[in-house]
């Protein structure tokens, strides 16, 4: 995910969301996240990829993204997700690309583009996360 990372992709994911849908996060930096999910398996009764699917990508890769915004000594956390769709995949893999619109002190927000292997637009989704320190449990 990034050079200094403690953790592997794998140990911080096992048994999560992401995980059960194949997402995968290929590069985080404060500012761009990219990862991709198949859309098999994350499919609404007609075939196609359910939208709720498209929402978790794009809430996952900004929610790297803001999470390296936010690191060392704080946490991000999502406050606000919204996302209009464009039009449907039936197959193959969809990909998101989180670029930061506002990285500040108490809030980060991203725009997450998702495409289809052609490079078509399948969603555009906006994630605003709160920044907190972290607390001492």
């Amino acid at each position: 995910m990034t050079d200094n990372d403690d953790v592997s992709f794998e140990a911080v994911v096992a048994g999560t969301l992401m995980e059960r849908m194949g997402i995968t996060v290929d590069s985080v930096t404060a500012d761009r996240a990219e990862g991709s999910m198949p859309v098999a398996g994350n499919t609404q009764p007609y075939g196609l990829l359910h939208g709720g699917a498209s929402a978790v990508l794009a809430e996952t890769l900004g929610s790297f993204a803001a999470m390296s915004h936010a690191s060392p000594a704080g946490i991000a956390v999502g406050i606000d997700l919204n996302i209009t769709h464009h039009r449907s995949a039936r197959d193959g893999v969809v990909r998101g690309v989180a670029t930061a619109l506002h990285r500040g002190r108490t809030i980060a927000t991203y725009e997450i583009a998702i495409t289809d292997e052609s490079g078509r637009p399948v969603a555009t989704a906006r994630l605003t996360c709160s920044i907190r320190q972290h607390s001492a449990t």
